[in-house]
Order: C-alpha cells, then structure tokens, then sequence
C-alpha cells in the first residue's frame, strides 16, 4: 500500500434515528455509581465520554493489528497504516476539508494553536505587528500568543464582551487594523457556551488580509463544521471533546499555508532525507508529524466520527437545545442562581453563580449525590475577571443526558443550599 494512497473510507451514512434512551446505553460509563448514586454526568465541556465502539476500536487495534505505521515491510503495519490514514481521511470530511493533507494529527487544541504559534507565528509576526483574541479565550488561545509577542514585539489586542457574554463585535472591527496579522478565537466558549459569530469575524478579517485561527474544541461535538464554508486560515480541535480519547486531537490549515511553515518538531516521520550537512523535510501531512504517533488515538477519532455520522447532527443538536432550554428555565425559577452567558446565542452550557455560596463547596456537595460538574474559573481567568468573579458553576451537556438529569442537578442544588446556608 503506497504511503499517499490510503484506502478511503467515507464516515458512515446518517441510518440511525435519534433516541436518548438507546443512545446511553452505548456508553457504559453512564451506568457507573458515584459515591453509591447513579452518574449524573454534566462535564461533557470539559471531557465527553466514550461510546463502546471507540473503546472497541481501541482494544481491536491492540490486540489485532498493533504495529508502528508506514514504511514497514510487513502486513501488520499496512493494516494499522491503512487504518490510520483512513481515520486522517474521515476527519477530513468530518470538517469539510479540500485536501486530506490539510489534516495533521496533534495532541489536542493546544498543541495545535502552538504549532501554529511556533511555526506559522515565528516566521510571519514581527515588531509592531498585532495578533487579536478575544476576552471569551480559553487559556491555550492566549498563552501561546502572549508569549510570541513577548519574544517578538508584536502586541496582542484583546475584544471586549457584552454583559451578556457575547463578543462585541463592534469593539472587534475598531482593533482591526493594516498591522493585524492574526485573530485567534474560540468557536464557542467553554465558560459560557457562547457562539461566537466567526462567520462575520472571518469575513472582515479578509478585508485586510489577515489570517484567521478558529478554537473549535467546544464546538466540534455540538456542531457541523465547514473549515471549507468558513474559509478560515486554521481551525484545531480535540478528539477527547468529541467521543474519542485524550492525547489526540487536529489542526487543519489550508493547504498553501503549512506548505510555507517551517518544521516544529524533528525526528523520523518529518524527514525526507537526512544527513550531516543537509535535512530535506517530508511533504505534508508528515512534515509536521514527527515520531511515532498516537496511533490508536487517531484510529478510536475516526470511530467517533463514525458513531456520530450515524445520526443526523441536526437532531442531536435540536436535542442539546431543548436541553439546555430546559435547563435555562428551571435555573430562572431557582431562587438566588445568577446566569452568567444569558439572552444570547449559545450551546449546551448553563454557567451560573448562587447568592451565597461558593462554586466549589456547591460542586462538592452535588459530587456527593453522583452529580458531576465543573466549578471554578474553566481556564477562562481573563474572562472571569471582567465578569468581576472568581468563578462559576457549570453544567455541560451532551446529547446522552436527559431532562431527568436536569431535574436531579436542580434538586441536588436544592440540597447543597439547605447545607450549606
């Protein structure tokens, strides 16, 4: 089997009609007691779990085909290839990419922002150029650019929010500018669950020629994604958001950009022809894919976009809406719960305070009762802070939770206030 022609699989068809109640029963983790309550599991925002064909397609790898993939002599190693660059190709249509090259495996969201960061950023940033995020950023679409301007001089320039959550798009188009070079943002927010309205950011970005790199960790398993549709420069996500393990995740860049970008890791994979006064690098996808990779992680990505493709996407996100709907009116109707991210264009995040009570003794407490969310900043602290709170408490969902889910979180928040006040 050649290197660049890999058997391609297309994800499975949209066959299977959409019921929460068979739905649950492909994830055994559901069934699960805490502290001797059943799971009730409203942390998808920061880890989802897995359906038994991922971790199927885990287990059968080991123990049918394990082998280090490409350039091996021998039929294990073009099975697990084949397997791998079939599981490269779905996630290609996953995301409606152009080229299959256009995919790289990294290890999540972060590692992708950083290579672009390291790669594309080190060679076209420079002093007095500006990189432009927003207040809603997650850590890892911040840090890296902060640390690229301080080793470059550039400057970062920050969108401010609404009071509602939303980005203000207004205050957006006054910082962009004939120096802007980039505008990293988070498709949806993972503090908030606000949907940033990329398709106007990317748009106006093209008006002046700057580059446009899109957080879609959060909005990979909520939404359809068309890196094609949008027409943004990079889009990264992680596989562990979206069904399938830790350690795996991609960045799509469009095809004349990562031709252009130098190397970020060397090793084997990357490299073309090596020797002591001259390395050649690899064409892509590989030349940004050095050592050995997850192999089983990118195999278990393209069986949850598998397990996915089964449904219509449109359902299950009609679903997450009614979900969090649900949710919205039960928290207005709870006396003392504060929303934050409210009246505005959002998915699958209630994110609220409580008058009186700190989010980590309140989390503490539903733990008892098997519930299991998020308490604390999210890794949103600059956001936080211009929202003037250490904190909240948030629940995320995932179409395997339930209305009942909702009603034992608001009922297990009921007996959190009574001990603790």
């Amino acid at each position: 089997m050649s290197l660049l022609t890999p058997v391609i699989q297309q994800p499975a068809k949209a066959v299977r009609k959409f019921n929460v109640d068979e739905v649950r029963k492909d994830f055994p983790i559901l069934f699960e007691k805490v502290n001797g309550q059943p799971l009730v599991y409203l942390d998808n925002g920061a880890t989802s779990q897995k359906p038994q064909s991922v971790i199927d397609s885990i287990e059968n790898y080991y123990s049918h085909t394990n082998s280090n993939v490409h350039r091996g002599a021998h039929a294990l190693s073009d099975q697990a290839t084949e397997l791998f660059e079939n599981a490269r190709t779905k996630v290609q249509h996953f995301i409606h990419a152009k080229y299959r090259e256009e995919i790289i495996w990294t290890r999540g969201t972060t590692e992708a922002i950083n290579l672009v960061a390291q790669t594309w950023g080190r060679k076209n940033i420079s002093q007095n150029d500006e990189i432009i995020v927003s207040t809603l950023e997650h850590h890892s679409n911040i840090v890296p650019w902060q640390l690229l301007c301080e080793e470059t001089g550039a400057k970062l320039q920050v969108i401010n929010i609404h009071p509602n959550g939303e980005l203000d798009f207004e205050h957006f188009k006054t910082l962009v500018n004939k120096n802007t070079k980039l505008i990293a943002i988070g498709h949806i927010s993972n503090a908030l669950g606000v949907i940033n309205p990329i398709e106007k950011v990317i748009a106006f970005a093209k008006k002046f020629d700057c580059k446009v790199l899109i957080d879609g960790a959060q909005a990979a398993p909520h939404l359809n994604i068309d890196v094609t549709a949008l027409d943004c420069d990079f889009y990264a996500l992680s596989g562990h958001k979206m069904f399938s393990p830790t350690g795996i995740g991609i960045l799509y860049g469009k095809q004349e950009l990562l031709n252009a970008m130098p190397p970020w890791h060397g090793g084997g994979e990357m490299i073309e022809k090596v020797s002591f006064e001259k390395t050649t690098f690899n064409k892509l996808p590989y030349k940004f894919e050095a050592g050995t990779p997850n192999i089983e992680g990118s195999i278990a990505l393209g069986a949850a976009i598998d397990y996915l493709s089964q449904f219509n996407r449109d359902d299950l996100t009609r679903y997450e809406e009614e979900l969090i709907e649900y949710a919205t009116e039960k928290a207005q109707h709870f006396e003392g719960l504060k929303i934050i991210g409210s009246d505005c264009n959002k998915t699958s995040v209630l994110s609220f305070v409580i008058d009186g009570l700190h989010s980590q003794d309140v989390g503490m407490i539903l733990d008892q009762q098997g519930i299991a969310v998020r308490t604390g900043h999210h890794c949103a602290m600059p956001l936080m802070q211009a929202l003037g709170l250490n904190g909240t408490i948030r629940a995320s969902f995932s179409f395997y939770n339930t209305k009942q889910e909702v009603d034992l979180l608001f009922s297990g928040l009921e007996k959190a206030r009574m001990f603790l006040s």
